[in-house]
This record gives C-alpha cells, structure tokens and sequence, in this order.
C-alpha cells in the first residue's frame, strides 16, 4: 500500500475505482475518513480515496509556494452582467496545512476559476479592492467599496457581489443601505455581501453555494426598493446544504464564531430564501415594494469616530470623560434591559453611579443607546431610569436595529450633516416600526 503524503503537497495520483483506473491531481488535504486520501482539484471540489484503492502517488509541486496562474476563461455575454468586487475573508482564503493557518490567497479570477458554475448564471467582472480580514475594514474601505458599487452600475452591472469577511460583513453592509437608501433613495441594482465561515478547501466549506447564491441574486433577484434591501447578505440559512438565506443587509448580524447559519435576523424576517438543486438555483416570492427613485450614494467622513462602550457593573464616568477629550465625535453605548445605564444611588454607597450621571448630562458631544439584548427595543419610557436619561440628553429612543447598524447610522448622520433625531426614523429598514412604541 503506497504512503499518505504530506499535507499541502501538489500530487498526482492513479486509483482504481468500480469503472477502471482513474488519475488526478491536486493539493492534498486532511483524509475525509481514517486512511482515506484526500485531495482538492483545480476546479475547487474535493474528492476522496481509501488509501488501499491508490496505486501511486508522485508529488509534483508545493502548494504552500504556488506561483501566479493566469485563468483563460470564456464568458457568455447575453447573461446578465455582474461586478465581484473582492476584498478577502475566508471565501478567498486557504488553508496552509504546513502551520495550519487560514492564509488570504485568492484572487479574484481565481474565485471563478474554483466555482465554474458562476459562469452559467452572470457575465462576470471581478475587481479587486484587497485581500484584508474583515476585522481590519474601516470606513475609509466603506467609501470605497460605495465607489466601486457606483462605477460596477455605471458601466452596466445589474448587481454586484461583495465578498466580505463575515466578522465585520453585516457592519459593511449597513454602512452601504445607509449610503445608497439613507436619503430615500436607492441604488442602480443589487448590492449582495456574501463570505464564508469555513475556507474553500475544507470539506465542510460553504464558500461555493454561498458565492453561487449571491450571484443568483445578484444577477437574477427582484428590483431594489431601498427599504431593507439596498445592501443585502446571502449565507447558509441552516447548518446543511442546498439553502441560502438573503437578509437585509441592515436588519441581519452574526450570530455564531463557526457555524455556517451564523448571520440571524434582528427584529425582522428574511427576505427570500435561495434554494440550490440538481437543476439550478430559484427562490422564494418577496414582498418588498416601494416608489424610491435611483439616487447617488452618499459617503463617509473619515475623520468621525464614534467611541463605543458597555453598560454594567464596570462603566465609571472616565471613560466617557477620555471619550470627549480625545477629540471622538459621538459614544454609543450599550445599554441594558430596555436601554439602561448606571446612573442612580439609592442606596448611597455608589457614587460612582452620580458621578456618571454627571458626566453625560454635561457631555458637549452626542451619546447614544443601543440594545445590549440586540432584540427588542431601546425604549426609554417605560422606567423612571429612562425617562430620567431622556431628559438628560441620552438618545436612541423608540431604536430597533443591531448595535452595528445604529453605530453605522450615526456615523452616516454625522457624516451627511443630518440632525440626530432621525435615529428615531426608519430611513431603509433599520427601524421596524412593529416593535416600536
């Protein structure tokens, strides 16, 4: 019986399988089964052999140091035309099985390379902002990726694909409903973040049905209205598959480290689901509609910062202090319950609760609430405690969105000029208005 080769080495090897002896080759993975041989092809799938059906094996190469590969590939250009604009993330990612690591690798033309089947759903162009790590992505990569959007649908792209880590995917994709719909407008067409919890060369990846789906719906999903939909996210809707969940992109957060339903619903309902077969990819009916006009985007003021901080046992007013005198130009925090901070003694035996209390009543800049419990909503009138936080300046009131869309949406406000009492509007979906008193 030959020998397991060593993990990420480029093989080559024969196998006699029930129709004859067949060869391949590929980078080799860890065995999808004890004493199995596992290898991933060029085209992206894995396949698998009992080690006892090997014949041979002849390493070729090393895929820890792959030189560039220039992809030919052949487009059908009566298909509709959408923009793969890739920023990194586990979807373009690899796994090193020298040290084990997830290492960001693919480049855009390699994304379709490794999923062939795109072609046979959009005319693609694929644009490359980086190849970051979502949790590097700050606002100054917002204002480009709302650029790229732009020219994707001025050059004649009925959708674009984002591809996106998904630590920071639905912040992103709130600062871009806000940026295309907060006016009450809309964009050109489809706006779809989409990534992957697991790298494309694990047996359990979801990058490819995720990728396929979010093309699907960029390419072939219903007109934008702007309420909800400006910007969305398709990922696995379960933890198996053959479904995709699209969610507002606005209304949606991650849930979950690893598991690959990890993007929920907060305080809303999905908008279709994408079923992928045998046959092809469909979805289910939406409901969304509205009379918005295409409008441009807005953008980003890099120069905001927002200081983002936690109500409980451990929030003492020096803190809000170092906020205001660091120069930050709003502080969001998270408050309990309802939307509570700690700012009362009745007791006597806290006065770092007044102290507190002090300090935001006198704060020069604007401090916000967001829900901690991320469902439900901030409602400021039901506790003497929140009425007692209204009148000492607290907004966020009457808010039922994610902690990230709201601190997308104030830094949006601050950033076109508008009045903060908008928080309490529901500009594209952020707010559902059901859950509102």
């Amino acid at each position: 019986m030959v020998e397991m080769p060593t993990l990420g080495k480029r093989v080559k090897i024969i196998a006699q399988t029930p129709s004859g002896s067949t060869s391949h080759q590929g980078v080799v993975l860890p065995g999808a089964a004890p004493d199995h041989l596992t290898i991933k092809l060029a085209n992206g799938y894995n396949i698998s052999y009992p080690l006892s059906s090997v014949d041979s094996i002849e390493e070729i190469g090393d895929s820890t140091t792959p030189g560039k590969v220039e992809h030919s590939i052949d487009q059908n250009q009566e298909l509709p035309k959408v923009t793969i604009i890739h920023t990194g993330g586990t979807i373009a990612s690899k796994v090193d099985y020298t040290t084990g690591a997830v290492i960001a690798r693919f480049e855009p033309e390699e994304l379709l390379a490794s999923v062939p089947e795109i072609l046979e759903i959009a005319n693609i162009d694929a644009i490359k902002l980086g190849n970051m790590w979502s949790d590097d992505i700050r606002p100054t990569h917002w204002n480009k990726m709302i650029d790229a959007c732009q020219n994707a649908f001025d050059s004649g792209s009925v959708g674009v694909v984002i591809t996106h880590g998904t630590d920071t995917l639905h912040i992103s994709a709130s600062a871009l409903s806000f940026a295309f719909a907060g006016n009450g407008g809309k964009p050109a067409g489809r706006i779809v973040f989409t990534g992957s919890q697991r790298s494309s060369d694990r047996a359990s990846s979801d990058a490819t049905e995720n990728l396929l789906s979010a093309v699907y719906w960029a390419a072939n999903g219903p007109e934008v209205t702007g309420e909800g939909d400006a910007a969305v996210t398709v990922m696995h809707a379960g933890s198996g598959d053959g479904v995709c969940a699209v969610s507002p992109g606005i209304a949606v957060r991650k849930m979950h480290s690893t598991r690959r339903n990890a993007f929920q619903m907060v305080n809303g309902e999905r908008i279709s689901e994408i079923t992928i077969t045998r046959d092809g990819l469909s979805h289910t009916p939406t409901n969304l509609s509205s009379n918005r006009e295409i409008s441009n985007p807005t953008k980003y003021d890099t120069n905001i910062r927002i200081a983002q901080f936690v109500a409980g046992p451990h929030l003492h007013n020096d803190l809000i202090d170092a906020a205001i005198n660091s120069g930050y130009s709003a502080i969001l925090i998270h408050g309990t319950g309802l939307g509570h901070l700690p700012i009362e003694n009745p007791n006597g035996d806290a006065p770092e609760n007044e102290e507190l209390y002090n300090t935001i009543k006198s704060s020069p800049i604007p401090i916000i609430i967001a829900n901690q419990c991320i469902n439900g909503p901030v409602d400021l009138n039901v506790y003497s405690k929140g009425r007692n936080q209204q009148e000492i300046g607290v907004l966020g009131h009457g808010g039922t969105s994610s902690p990230e869309a709201l601190l997308a949406k104030v830094h949006w406000a601050l950033s076109n000029g508008k009045d903060l009492s908008i928080l309490e509007e529901n500009l594209c979906g952020e707010n559902q208005p059901t859950l509102r008193s």
